[in-house]
């Protein structure tokens, strides 16, 4: 029998107004073809988050408690002056246990480079946080109007071959973490 893999989608943007509402819709919508994903979408906004480091916030609490029952990850970011954003970076530094051992995969979106520049930066923070980065991705370049509310996608069709294979390769590293984690929780592995 196989196991379902609790992947959460992370908003990467809080600003008002952001394209990211649309994208994670997106997201979700596709991934409801996947009976074996659990889906649990994380909006920073949610949690009432304190403007400082504050581990002991319950708004913090409440956010570490959703990262920790994640096995795999999405994060769903735009590139904002060559980079993800600041409450991107803010949210990962809240949390650090709840990242350890887990793949994590992206989904981008901004000017000519679709957020790619954002990615990269990504993987180097989340290599710090002992999380496996899946090398493919979505990638939108441009998105402005191609996504209705809904998060219905204006010509999906090359979007969603990449998406197929980065959940290909996000489920195949969820599978081979999932029981490594158990076996030993990876905080003790340098013990």
């Amino acid at each position: 029998m196989t196991e379902s893999t609790r992947l959460a989608i992370v908003y990467g943007s809080t600003r008002p107004g952001r394209l990211c509402d649309r994208v994670v819709n997106w997201v979700a919508r596709e991934l409801v073809h996947y009976p074996l994903i659990e889906i649990d979408v994380i909006d920073p906004l949610e949690f009432d988050l304190p403007f400082q480091h504050d581990r002991e916030h319950a708004g913090v609490t409440a956010l570490t408690a959703r990262l920790s029952q994640a096995d795999a990850f999405i994060i769903v970011t735009p590139e904002y002056n060559h980079s993800f954003t600041a409450s991107l970076k803010f949210v990962l530094d809240l949390a650090y246990e709840p990242w350890h051992g887990k793949p994590v995969a992206f989904v981008s979106y901004g000017g000519i480079s679709g957020g790619l520049r954002a990615v990269e930066q990504l993987r180097l923070v989340f290599s710090e946080l002992h999380a496996v980065t899946v090398r493919d991705t979505v990638s939108f370049a441009n998105p402005w109007g191609r996504f209705a509310e809904d998060g219905a996608l204006e010509n999906p069709i090359e979007a969603r071959k990449s998406l197929v294979q980065l959940i290909a390769r996000l489920n195949w590293w969820s599978a081979a973490l999932k029981p490594a984690r158990a076996m030993r929780p990876y905080r003790s592995a340098a013990a």
